[in-house]
């Protein structure tokens, strides 16, 4: 039956885009040309609500069964009906802000509810940690707000790498992929069929934003599969190790290592970290000289080495799992360094490479 839902899911994608993209004109859903923008022609957004039918198409014919595992802890609705709720709340403040550009604080109000029915109604908190070397963290009064802050932090992430054709939609289908296999390996079921259903509808999506993109999925899209994804990951990980809560960081390390590296370039510039700029990832590695497919595609093989590194890091003994994050870091600085993520004179660990060099 699963195998069948995504493929009505994927189709689903295929046939409702082209109707998403009608009605993005007919709405003024489009996105017009300007200095940071890699587009020189007006286009159609809003294509994030054909991946979310698609996705609630799926979830109706699956109705995946909630496992006994990811019961809820002090939530008064089931955590089926509190995602439904928050990614509806998701979709409408992306389908706003596609058609009026409504402000910065709006789009973060509309995400702090969704992240607040999830958390609250539905009972999906970050409660504790077991630590490695024996006993456990409790997070108490601040397990709520962690938690809030987590979702809200990667849906963001996923909106800022939302700069080229295909770039959201397929890093996000990547790291998805990824979760589905990994709730696959634990034997969750539920985040798994999730995963996988969403995954399938972002992949059809693509047929049309691939570059050259017929639509983009605008901030409908990218908060919705960010919203989600922070989600799911939540499902697959929470009350830990501290190792094991580490895993769906690496598989999202695309995007969260470009938003960290935005903050500390903003912050070396005396910008403020909100201020939107043309040095993120993509920016890089087109101003080195790559194409605009081959920067795309470079991103998507860089996404799935850290998707393969979660898988390894998940199977991994502690100190091994120590051993590949180190290496990991140093690889991932020594890149930043390299393509100037972080700012053109920002080189701290290949100037000490040569200091002792020399």
């Amino acid at each position: 039956m699963l195998y069948l839902t995504l493929v009505l899911a994927f189709i689903a994608s295929i046939v409702l885009t082209p109707l998403v993209k009608r009605l993005a004109f007919r709405i003024g859903a489009v996105d017009r040309p300007n200095h940071r923008k890699v587009h020189a022609r007006i286009m159609p957004r809003l294509g994030g609500l054909a991946i979310f039918a698609s996705f609630v198409i799926g979830y109706f014919i699956l109705r995946p069964a909630e496992p006994i595992t990811n019961a809820i802890d002090g939530g008064f609705i089931s955590i089926s009906a509190a995602i439904l709720i928050g990614a509806t709340i998701i979709v409408i403040t992306g389908v706003l802000d596609d058609m009026l550009e409504i402000t910065a604080k709006a789009k973060l109000l509309g995400q702090l509810i969704a992240a607040a029915i999830v958390v609250v109604a539905g009972g999906l908190e970050i409660s504790f940690i077991n630590l490695p070397f024996g006993g456990e963290l409790s997070f108490g009064y601040f397990s709520i707000p962690l938690t809030i802050l987590w979702i809200v932090g990667i849906t963001n992430a996923i909106n800022l790498i939302d700069g080229l054709d295909g770039l959201a939609a397929g890093v996000s289908s990547i790291a998805l992929l990824t979760l589905a296999v990994m709730a696959f390996i634990m034997g969750d079921v539920f985040v798994m069929s999730l995963a996988a259903i969403l995954a399938a509808s972002a992949i059809g999506f693509l047929f049309y934003n691939f570059h050259p993109a017929k639509i983009f999925m605008g901030d409908t899209g990218a908060l919705f599969l960010g919203f989600m994804i922070s989600v799911l990951a939540l499902m697959g990980f929470k009350n830990v190790t501290v190792v094991a809560l580490i895993i769906p960081i690496i598989m999202l390390g695309v995007p969260i290592s470009d938003t960290f590296f935005a903050i500390v370039r903003r912050v070396r510039e005396k910008k403020s970290i909100s201020e939107a700029d043309k040095s993120h990832l993509h920016h890089c590695l087109l101003n080195i000289g790559f194409s605009h497919r081959q920067t795309v595609m470079i991103i998507y093989g860089i996404a799935a080495l850290f998707g393969l590194a979660a898988l390894l890091f998940s199977q991994a003994t502690l100190w091994g799992g120590i051993l590949l994050l180190s290496v990991m870091l140093i690889a991932i600085e020594l890149f930043v360094e390299v393509v100037g993520l972080a700012g053109k004179n920002y080189r701290p660990l290949i100037n000490l490479v040569k200091m002792i060099g020399k």
